[in-house]
């Protein structure tokens, strides 16, 4: 692995709001079961040293339409652990901290489903944020949006977009521009990034109830 990219500061938004960048990549089921997932638990400045991923072999075979798409077969994984041989040090990472992932329903249902006794305190959305602040562009695919922000992507272990490292690594970095550009203080934060199921109802400032 090279050497990571300069360290950012974290936009002071941020502080004291932990947080953790995940991304997941699946077997291509109904309903999917996760073969990889990445978590950056992110309280300052971070690099990709901080990444923790982890690969799993699902009880039912990765099909060949999902190795298209992340490069993952059945012979890597089929060393590894099962779900419950991870959860518990994946579990405690999350724990506690605001879930930031690109199209982030996806993680979030699949995270729930996968660890049934865990709730994240908010879930926020870079794709709701990106059309948000960038409205107009071509697509909102990660690939697009890095694209557009010009990341360099030196510096991943997993050089390969669709592997949950990379795409974590990447998806940090886009959610870290997209929140010093739009100047969004952490309610209005919430309110444009939030799943739907995390915003808060916003009272009226007057009337009658």
């Amino acid at each position: 692995m090279t050497a990571p990219p300069p360290v950012a500061q974290l936009p002071a938004v941020l502080h004291e709001h932990p947080l953790v960048v995940v991304d997941i990549e699946g077997n291509g089921g109904r309903p999917p079961q996760i073969v990889e997932i990445a978590v950056l638990p992110v309280d300052g400045p971070v690099t990709a040293r901080d990444l923790r991923s982890w690969l799993v072999r699902p009880a039912v075979p990765i099909t060949a339409f999902a190795r298209r798409i992340h490069g993952i077969g059945n012979e890597q994984v089929e060393r590894k652990p099962r779900w419950h041989g991870v959860s518990h040090e994946v579990q405690p990472a999350l724990t506690g901290r605001t879930l930031v992932a690109h199209n982030a329903s996806t993680e979030y249902r699949v995270l729930r489903a996968h660890l049934p006794g865990w709730e994240p305190p908010m879930v926020l959305d870079t794709l709701k944020l990106a059309k948000h602040l960038w409205p107009g562009l071509p697509g909102y695919s990660l690939d697009r949006l890095v694209a557009h922000i010009g990341l360099d992507t030196t510096g991943i272990g997993e050089q390969r977009p669709h592997r949950a490292g990379y795409d974590t690594w990447c998806t940090w970095h886009l959610f870290h521009t997209l929140v010093d550009q739009s100047g969004l203080d952490w309610d209005d934060l919430v309110h444009t990034a939030a799943l739907a199921d995390f915003l808060p109802d916003r009272k009226p400032e007057d009337g009658l109830w």
